[in-house]
């Protein structure tokens, strides 16, 4: 019984041998061989048989133990993809070219255009 209870919660062992002691004293056949001895001595307990049969391994009842459903969405992991650094260094030079062919080049502004840019504000404004 050592080996089943490892398998079988307290509670599983006692629905099995639940069922098997009813199917018992319904006059089912018995699935092991029992001496009548040994059936005096247990006084044809229905339980006991039940216990007997289960310790054997015999018992053609199974447990089902549902488990959770597992969200599969959850755990799907994207996988990324190593490049070397001359890919890497390639893929940013193309990128520089192709933003440097788009874009328009505009020149460094002068410290002199900016003040002459400020004063002729001021003496719009006065």
């Amino acid at each position: 019984m050592v080996e089943l209870t490892k398998e079988y919660s307290k509670y599983e062992i006692t629905r099995i041998l639940g069922a098997r002691a009813l199917q018992i004293s319904m006059n089912a056949p018995l699935l092991i061989k029992i001496k009548d001895e040994d059936l005096e001595k247990i006084n044809y307990d229905a339980l006991k048989i039940a216990e007997i049969e289960f310790n054997s391994g015999i018992l053609p009842i199974s447990v089902n133990k549902p488990f959770p459903k597992r969200k599969e969405e959850s755990k799907k992991i994207k996988k990324i993809k190593e490049i070397s650094d001359q890919k890497k260094e390639n893929l940013e030079v193309k990128e520089e070219d192709e933003i440097s062919k788009d874009s328009e080049i505009m020149e460094l502004a002068n410290p002199e255009d900016e003040t002459e840019e400020g004063e002729s504000e001021e003496s719009e404004a006065e």
